[in-house]
């Protein structure tokens, strides 16, 4: 398996120390060797059936202040059942997490009990994957309110924006692209000045009353995913969606993202039929960039 490891900056390896002189052996009966124990589950699952798509880790260099840390990827024939080029997985380029300013924690990490990102929030965006052309408008910086209301059903964007008036938002930055299949995606990111105040936002636009939730631009009915079922990161909660049918020309697809004080967003739209494996894909990388 071919794996990519993070190197850290100013670190060269040292010349090895001489190995000491063997001391004479003693010939002694050795004892039986204990039976091995069972392995033990792993307390803390990340990707379980989603793991066969995205194939991602998070190699931990260090959760130390200032230290970068790097998203390894597993080569396609190193994965069981993905020996061919036909999963349907975009080639994403290889991700890595900011290094953090001076004094500060990664949001999951002992000490910081607000859950606050402490990166720079642009640097947590999922880079577009190899052969997309990036939208103009969402090229990975900061985004302005009216850009992100764009992207609700005309008959909620006042609703949203009350609801934001509200909910003391810090700032939103965005990235979309299309990729050669025709598949329009968009990434929005929400950091807010606390985690409450993100739950509470998230909590408008997913339950808007009897209607559903706050709906895309073009969408007028919803049905819940299931796909996202097995994408699991500590600390982080998804909710993912389907356009109902009968929908027009395009399906579109979405998710949002809780991450402590800052909520992700996640929209395919295609011609035909939105895919799965790519939404799928798409979320659980963005997923642990915020983890």
């Amino acid at each position: 398996m071919t794996e990519q490891t993070l190197t850290q900056p100013g670190t060269q390896p040292g010349p090895e120390a001489p190995a000491p002189a063997e001391a004479p052996a003693e010939v002694r009966a050795q004892p039986p060797a204990p039976a091995p124990e069972k392995p033990r589950k792993s307390r803390r699952p990340l990707l379980r059936g989603i793991a066969r798509w995205t194939a991602a880790v998070l190699v931990l260099g260090g959760v130390g202040t200032g230290t970068a840390m790097g998203i390894t990827a597993m080569e396609r024939t190193d994965v069981p059942g993905l020996a061919t080029e036909s999963d349907g997985r975009w080639d994403y380029p290889r991700l890595a997490l900011p290094a953090l300013p001076d004094g500060t924690l990664r949001p999951f990490t002992e000490g910081n009990d607000g859950e606050v990102h402490h990166a720079d929030l642009r640097q947590l965006l999922l880079p577009a994957p190899a052969g997309a052309t990036v939208d103009p408008k969402l090229k990975g910086g900061w985004v302005g309110l009216d850009t992100y209301l764009a992207h609700f059903h005309a008959d909620d964007r006042s609703a949203v924006k009350e609801a934001l008036a509200e909910s003391a938002l810090r700032h939103v930055a965005a990235r979309g692209w299309t990729t050669p299949d025709g598949t329009s995606t968009r990434v929005y990111l929400m950091r807010f000045t606390s985690v409450a105040f993100a739950e509470a936002f998230k909590d408008e636009v997913l339950d808007a009353g009897t209607r559903g939730s706050r709906l895309p631009a073009g969408v007028d009915g919803e049905t819940l995913d299931s796909s996202l079922s097995d994408v699991r990161l500590s600390f982080l909660s998804l909710y993912s969606f389907d356009e109902r049918k009968p929908y027009g020309p395009e399906q579109t697809r979405w998710a949002y993202i809780q991450a402590g004080d800052t909520l992700g967003l996640v929209v395919q739209s295609r011609k035909g039929e939105a895919l799965t494996v790519p939404f799928q894909q798409t979320v659980a990388l963005q997923a642990q960039l915020l983890s």
